[in-house]
């Protein structure tokens, strides 16, 4: 089957519908663009999963502040069909802001809680509206039997699953591990933005994370002594500056004063004028056993 590549609402639900009534699972994996290994990681588990698949190209304005970096987002749609048509996606969905939003879009979805709060909910609060808003469109035009989303966007991902789960969307949400350079730096669109200095220096994320596992490894469960050696390793690092850090509870995102189960250990740092995040989790029932 020949990849299709369509802007139209009408014509990628028409497309979706039919494959539903011929008795065919449609995977869908949502994206920005300007594809990267963590996305083609997602792309090859929903091909395998599924009969038909679909991935979105869309770079929504409503999760982005006025400040922020919509217009420059990195973009490349001929290079991203050239790899999904390799990776052999049945329908690339790529509608423009207009088509996605009416001048007169009056309708978003927020997921209110614990869980849009705080680690980046706090500096970006209109993000998790935004996502969810997007996403939601996504599920009601293409309805698919799976989604597929990273884990180094914990957060998002957590807000996503809510959201399936209140608004009772038969969609079973997939989480794909994070992918990393060989140097531990998570692969991020926005990683292009950094030059050859502040490439080296962006590998503190993963450097202050795996310290702070190698502390709850010997023993360490006093969450600030922890963040406050984390945090020594980012501000000794050029170019490095804090957003937040955090360990939270995996399920409810609070904050934890002491490591007793499974968290999350956050990161969000800016490298220069480039925002990144990352996160690893830790279960203190794998240390034990």
């Amino acid at each position: 089957m020949l990849m299709k590549t369509v802007q139209s609402i009408v014509d990628t639900r028409l497309l979706c519908r039919l494959q539903r009534y011929q008795g065919n699972n449609v995977g869908l994996v949502p994206t920005m663009g300007f594809l990267h290994e963590g996305h083609i990681r997602l792309v090859r588990q929903a091909r395998r999963d599924n009969d038909f698949l679909v991935v979105s190209i869309f770079v929504n304005p409503t999760q982005f502040s006025p400040s922020e970096d919509f217009s420059t987002y990195p973009r490349n749609f001929e290079q991203d069909q050239s790899l999904l048509a390799d990776e052999g996606v049945d329908l690339i969905f790529c509608p423009s802001t207009e088509e996605m939003y009416s001048s007169e879009n009056s309708t978003f979805v927020e997921v209110t809680g614990q869980l849009t709060t705080n680690l980046c909910a706090i500096s970006r609060p209109h993000f998790f509206c935004g996502v969810a808003s997007v996403v939601a469109k996504l599920f009601n035009i293409i309805d698919p039997h799976r989604a597929y989303f990273g884990q180094k966007d914990a957060q998002q991902l957590a807000v996503i699953k809510r959201m399936v789960r209140d608004l009772n969307f038969d969609i079973e949400i997939v989480s794909v591990p994070i992918v990393r350079d060989d140097d531990g730096l998570a692969k991020s669109s926005r990683n292009a933005y950094l030059n050859p200095d502040q490439r080296k220096s962006s590998t503190v994320l993963f450097r202050a994370l795996q310290h702070a596992e190698m502390l709850i490894i010997d023993g360490e469960r006093n969450s600030g002594r922890i963040l406050a050696e984390m945090e020594k390793v980012i501000q000794a690092t050029e170019y490095a500056r804090i957003d937040y850090i955090d360990i939270v509870c995996t399920n409810s995102f609070e904050s934890q004063e002491y490591i007793n189960g499974e968290v999350l250990i956050a990161v969000a740092v800016w490298i220069a004028d480039t925002r990144l995040i990352d996160n690893i989790q830790i279960d203190l029932s794998n240390l034990t056993s």
